[in-house]
């Protein structure tokens, strides 16, 4: 079976974007779908939210400059069909270097592709920078399809729009022909405020076969459970945030076809 890579990406910070990379990721294995999580973000919030620590050297920044090699820097995690390729703080600096290199956007997928075609994992996600930087840019050049994750508020609309220019543009320059919107994963969500059902409804409306039916509610546990190194599932595991994180992988393993054979 081949690897299916997703990237999750959104310019804008706090939206729940590492909390559904690493909630995402840990559901999927969960249902012994073979998962690697790779942390593409300087800040380093998905390798903590699965108790690994930061370690220089431990990270895609080597191997983005030519040093070593992706498979090098996977990591096993305690979690049974869940591998981690962590992040550190000097991968900060790869957003000023790969400007400056030639094919600046293909370098992540020279650097992954041995991974993928390795057909060791049936999903790749990588959880980006909370900007479009480089490193963003490069995930997108790479994926298959691109999850969004929308904070259920007016202004996030806004940024929705501006994440689909950039995938129409990267398709325009051939970049990467093969990206597609996966989907969009409403995060935050409170039933008991209507602002938050409109923006659904709107979303909704414009992107009907494209945003999950779950909706991920905003809740303490899901914003605890990083603290404690731990993906919500084993934090809490019977509460609402491990529920709703569940329903969207079985939603994931069905719109993409990852169930095993």
């Amino acid at each position: 079976m081949s690897t299916t890579v997703f990237t999750i990406a959104n310019q804008k910070g706090g939206v729940g974007k590492t909390t559904t990379a690493v909630n995402l990721a840990a559901a999927l294995a969960e249902k012994k779908v073979h998962t690697l999580l790779v942390d593409l973000d300087p800040q380093a919030n998905a390798t903590s939210a699965v108790g690994i620590e930061k370690q220089a050297g431990r990270s895609l920044y080597g191997p983005l400059r030519g040093e070593g090699s992706a498979f090098e820097m996977i990591t096993p995690t305690k979690y049974e069909h869940l591998a981690l390729i962590p992040s550190e703080e000097d991968l900060a600096a790869a957003e000023i270097e790969l400007a400056q290199m030639e094919n600046y956007l293909g370098k992540l997928r020279t650097v992954l592709d041995p991974i993928r075609k390795s057909n060791g994992y049936r999903v790749i996600i990588i959880d980006c920078p909370p900007a479009l930087g480089m490193l963003s840019m490069n995930s997108l050049a790479l994926a298959d399809y691109l999850f969004i994750t929308l904070q259920c508020e007016y202004l996030a609309l806004e940024g929705l729009g501006q994440i689909l220019r950039n995938v129409e543009r990267l398709k325009a320059a051939h970049v990467n022909d093969n990206l597609q919107l996966g989907g969009v994963v409403m995060t935050m969500f409170d039933s008991r405020i209507n602002l938050a059902k409109q923006v659904v409804d709107e979303v909704r409306q414009h992107l009907p076969d494209k945003i999950f039916k779950t909706l991920i509610p905003r809740t303490v546990r899901l914003s605890e459970a990083p603290s404690f190194g731990k993906p919500i599932l084993a934090y809490d595991p019977n509460g609402v945030g491990a529920t709703a994180y569940r329903e969207l992988a079985k939603e994931v393993i069905e719109r993409f076809g990852l169930a095993q054979k």
